[in-house]
């Protein structure tokens, strides 16, 4: 076994992979960039090494420098968690050549499941099917159009390189095929720096069904599968493990096809075979078709160590330093059912844009497995993958597990960013997925519904107003003092509005606020206080926002009359950055006439493309950006003209 390791990564998986190699006795050193000064990966490690720049081609895409810092500071090998260096075959050669050893599959695995069109060839070879469609080599629209054509609308065109939904869309006819390839090879050349694209026949109530394979560079094994169907924008939100209405027949033929894929590229370490699997007539064995191999530990990991009982970053130790399979496939069994939910900062009601900002709070129910690579205090930075956290739990039935994720979510306390938490407790409670009848248009389909605001009761405005007076543990006998009045208000902005909120203190446990006209009493019994007449749930301040933890988390601005009346407001017109990012596009100019919904912009951020859009009709005044100026949230970037 290696004595020390370096992990060329951050934030969540960086942890998670110190957490299993620390306990094995294995010091770990983690590499850092200037964003991540302060992170929880960086304090959690024996040594840290500083890398570069916030950027990640700057810092965790520098595998020349990392690989020295391993050499420099004794590292036997190089763990490189997911993303970033972990797919690239020419770092895995570079880490060999230095003498150190890769704790993932051989290069010449990751060459042959890199690019999707040859993957699919290869494994159409093996046996194992595959999704119809285009896979080759010729790029040329017309040619990629026709194929399209053969293949028969909806389409799905995918870039050939990497994953995470970048550079895929989904085409419904034929005259929406050019601006979708368009698009697709935009985003797929600015994430993976290769345009090229697939077209795949679109497959009817898809299901997003994956395999955990591990090999040891020459037998593999499967560690059963995980249903992967709830997503957004083809990246996912909720994993589970076993897949709902899985059959034993089912599951033995996508295992064996899963661990055929592996052992034909002589695979060693984490892998993960993707199916796409036809759920329209419930599963057969004749319905799923291998999608693309990911060859490296998957993020959903979590959940197939919850019911196997296996620590697959241990198993990648130990295969790595020369172990063989720690399992035999007689010896794996299930147990019980697990899910994950990926805890994020971004905006859901405003179509899932990532956000950014500082965690004044942060705590989950110890109910829960919490995966994380942030604390209270950090910062969500735009540089990175906006998770706060990965939610795990366990439990002997599907029922139970949902159970557990509802009450973990329910549970989690986060202040200082928005968060996806009220859409993915809603993704809980969905009556459809509590009957095990998902697929990946799920979301899309429910998407107004599950993205409902939690509604604010007075006596939440109330809790936010005895935290905002610092009246939530006020001295004794507060109001009846000459210093301290018996009435007092406070404003408060949610929902968009300013309320004002009136309190009679009656005593130190007892007062009496008003709300919009509605009464309600808070009071203090055994040490506890009931506002409206339920236990107060626990409460967040900071800067000038107060958050009270029911509903997933309630936001209150507290009114600040002076700056109120210094701030002003905007008049409108101004079409802004919702998040710090680099302008890729600037299609406005300036005299344009708009449309509502035309696209003026768009903006690269959190390695994803947005499109900023025109609110209303109107006339363009003023372009305020141009393609490559990198903008902070809130920035200018067109100015319409005055309504008249």
């Amino acid at each position: 076994m290696f004595d020390t390791i370096l992990i060329a990564n951050r934030g969540e998986i960086a942890c998670r992979v110190m957490e299993t190699a620390q306990a094995m006795g294995v010091r770990c050193v983690a590499v850092y960039s200037d964003a991540d000064r302060a992170a929880k990966h960086v304090a959690m490690a024996d040594t840290a090494v500083h890398i570069g720049g916030s950027s990640p081609a700057d810092s965790y895409l520098r595998g020349e420098v990392i690989i020295q810092v391993a050499l420099d500071t004794g590292a036997q090998a190089i763990h490189p968690g997911y993303g970033f260096l972990s797919e690239n075959p020419d770092f895995v050669d570079a880490v060999e050549a230095a003498g150190l050893v890769f704790i993932g599959p051989s290069a010449k695995a990751i060459r042959a499941m890199g690019l999707k069109d040859a993957a699919k060839a290869l494994m159409i070879k093996a046996g194992v099917p595959v999704v119809p469609g285009y896979h080759g080599a010729d790029q040329d629209d017309a040619l990629l159009a026709s194929e399209a054509d053969k293949i028969g609308y909806p389409v799905l065109i995918k870039a050939v390189a990497g994953g995470g939904g970048k550079g895929m869309r989904l085409v419904e006819a034929a005259d929406g095929f050019q601006a979708a390839l368009d698009s697709a090879r935009s985003e797929a050349k600015t994430a993976f720096g290769n345009a090229d694209v697939l077209v795949e026949k679109f497959v009817t109530k898809p299901r997003h069904i994956e395999v955990q394979v591990f090999g040891d560079g020459s037998k593999a094994v499967h560690l059963f599968e995980r249903d992967c169907s709830l997503q957004r924008r083809h990246q996912k939100v909720i994993e589970e493990a076993p897949a709902p209405g899985m059959t034993p027949e089912m599951r033995e033929a996508m295992g064996q096809a899963a661990v055929t894929a592996a052992e034909a590229i002589g695979y060693a370490g984490a892998g993960t075979i993707e199916f796409i699997v036809d759920g329209s007539g419930g599963l057969q064995t004749d319905g799923f078709f291998f999608m693309e191999m990911n060859t490296r530990l998957q993020v959903e990991h979590p959940v197939t160590e919850a019911i196997t009982g296996v620590d697959l970053v241990a198993w990648q130790l130990r295969v790595a330093a020369g172990e063989g399979l720690p399992l035999r496939q007689e010896d794996l069994s299930i147990r019980g059912h697990a899910f994950e939910a990926r805890l994020y900062a971004e905006d859901v009601p405003k179509g899932f844009l990532p956000a950014t900002g500082t965690l004044t709070h942060l705590q989950f129910t110890p109910a829960c497995r919490a995966d994380s690579g942030v604390r209270a205090g950090d910062t969500i930075s735009p540089f990175y993958d906006p998770m706060i956290a990965k939610v795990i739990v366990h439990g002997d039935t599907r029922e139970i597990a949902l159970s557990r994720l509802r009450a973990a979510l329910n549970g989690c306390e986060v202040a200082g960013t928005v968060t996806n938490l009220a859409f993915l407790g809603a993704l809980a409670a969905h009556e459809g997925f509590a009957a095990g009848d998902v697929d990946t248009g799920l979301i899309g389909r429910d998407i107004e519904a599950l993205t409902q605001a939690p509604e604010v009761q007075p006596r939440h405005a109330a809790l936010a107003g005895m935290a905002a007076l610092s009246l939530l543990d006020p001295i004794e006998a507060a109001g009846f003092t000459l210093w301290q009045p018996l009435r007092r208000e406070v404003g408060l902005t949610w929902g968009g509005e300013d309320h004002l909120l009136h309190v009679q203190v009656v005593s130190s446990d007892h007062q009496v606020w008003s709300v919009g006209g509605t009464e309600v009493i808070a009071q203090r019994i055994g040490g506890r206080w009931s506002v409206g007449g339920q236990h107060a749930a626990a409460v967040s301040v900071a800067a000038g926002r107060v958050t009270v933890f029911d509903g997933y988390g309630l936001v209150f601005d507290v009114i600040d009359p002076l700056a109120r009346a210094a701030g002003g407001h905007g008049d409108g017109n101004l079409i802004e950055a919702p998040m710090p990012g680099l302008v890729r596009v600037v299609d406005a100019t300036v005299g344009q006439k708009v449309t509502k919904g035309d696209r003026l912009a768009v903006l690269e951020a959190m390695k994803m493309e947005h499109s900023l859009l025109a609110a209303r009709d109107g006339t363009v005044a003023e372009v305020l950006a141009q393609a490559g100026d990198q903008v902070e949230a809130g920035v200018a970037l067109v100015r319409l003209e005055p309504e008249a």
